[in-house]
C-alpha cells in the first residue's frame, strides 16, 4: 500500500535473498501482526470478493490448472495455497524474509517461496509464467513502473497480469471518509484529494505502537495504465469489486448497504502480454 522519485540502486545478494533495490517498503516490521491478521486462508475480504476475483480473472476459461503462475509481493502465501489447490505451479515473490518464512512454514512444499522485491525480477526466467498477480500490494510499493516491466519479462506471450488494490478512488488512505447527510438520510463517501500521487503512514497499531507503521503510496488510475502500456502489457479488463457485507440493523442499515453496493471497495486490472506490442517508453511521474 509516494512523493519523490526514489533512485534504484543493486546492493549484494546472498543465496536465496533476491532483494535488491533501495527505499524499502515491505513489511518485515509488522510481518507477525499481518499473519495473525489473514491467516491461512486470508480475511474475509480475501474469501469472499478478492481471491474469487483474481482467481478468475487470471483464468477466466480454464481454470489455473497446470499453468505457472507467479505472486508478486505474495505476503505469507494466501493467493498462492489458493492457486495451488486449484492445480496451478506457483512461485511466491515477497520483499519480506518473515513472511516468506511464515509462507514456508504453512506450506505445502510444493509452492516455491523466494525473497525478492517486485521491482527487480531478474532471478527469474524470462517468458516463464503462464500469468501473475499483485494482490492488495501494489499501493505499497515505488515506484511501479519497475514491477509491470519486470513483470512483462516474465509472463510468456498473452500471459495475463491481474493486480487488485484499494480502489484509489474511493479508499484513499486519509483522504477519504464515510459520510451522513442527515436531512437526506444519504451515506456517502467523501473524497478530498484523488488526482496528485501522495505518500502516507498507516499507523499497524494505533495507540499501542504509534512508531509501527508501513508507507502506503497513492495514485490516480492513469498511472496505473500509463505504466502497464508502457511495459507492452495491454488492459482488457478493469473491474471495480464492493464489499460483501451487509447492514442487518440499525436506522441507517438500508442507507449503509445502499453506499456499499454503488460505491467500490477495491478495483482490479488486467492486462495482457502483447507480443510485438510497441510499447512507449517514455519517463512516467510516479
Amino acid at each position: 500500500m509516494l512523493p519523490n522519485r526514489m533512485e534504484q540502486r543493486r546492493s549484494a545478494k546472498k543465496p536465496g535473498d533476491h532483494k535488491s533495490l533501495a527505499n524499502k517498503t515491505d513489511w518485515s516490521g509488522v510481518a507477525e501482526w499481518y499473519d495473525r491478521l489473514v491467516g491461512d486462508a486470508g480475511s474475509e475480504f480475501h474469501q469472499q470478493v478478492v481471491l474469487p476475483g483474481v482467481i478468475r480473472l487470471l483464468s477466466p476459461q480454464t481454470g489455473p490448472r497446470g499453468q505457472r503462475v507467479l505472486d508478486i509481493a505474495c505476503g505469507q502465501g494466501v493467493l498462492c495455497r489458493a492457486l495451488r489447490e486449484r492445480g496451478a505451479e506457483v512461485t511466491g515473490i515477497d520483499a519480506a524474509e518473515p513472511l516468506i518464512r511464515a509462507a514456508r512454514e504453512r506450506g505445502p512444499a510444493d509452492i516455491r517461496y523466494e525473497i525478492g522485491d517486485a521491482r527487480d525480477l531478474s532471478f527469474l526466467k524470462e517468458e516463464s509464467f503462464d500469468s501473475a498477480a499483485c494482490v492488495l500490494a501494489i499501493q505499497n510499493i515505488h515506484p511501479i513502473r519497475p514491477v509491470t516491466d519486470s513483470v512483462a519479462r516474465v509472463l510468456k506471450p498473452l500471459g495475463r497480469f491481474a493486480i487488485v488494490m484499494m480502489h484509489p478512488c474511493f479508499r484513499g488512505a486519509k483522504e477519504t471518509a464515510w459520510g451522513w447527510d442527515d436531512e437526506k438520510k444519504v451515506q456517502f463517501r467523501r473524497v478530498d484529494r484523488y488526482l496528485v500521487p501522495r505518500k502516507s503512514p498507516i499507523v499497524a497499531h494505533p495507540g499501542a505502537a504509534p512508531d509501527v507503521y508501513t508507507w502506503t503510496f497513492h495514485k490516480p488510475i492513469e498511472a496505473y495504465v500509463r505504466a502497464l502500456r508502457g511495459a507492452g502489457l495491454l488492459v482488457d479488463s478493469i473491474e471495480e469489486w464492493p464489499s460483501h457485507k451487509t447492514s442487518t440493523s440499525g436506522p441507517r442499515a438500508a442507507a449503509e448497504n445502499v453506499a456499499r453496493k454503488e460505491i467500490p471497495m477495491f478495483m482490479a486490472i488486467r492486462a495482457v502480454k502483447v507480443s510485438g506490442m510497441e510499447a512507449e517508453r517514455e519517463a512516467t511521474d510516479e
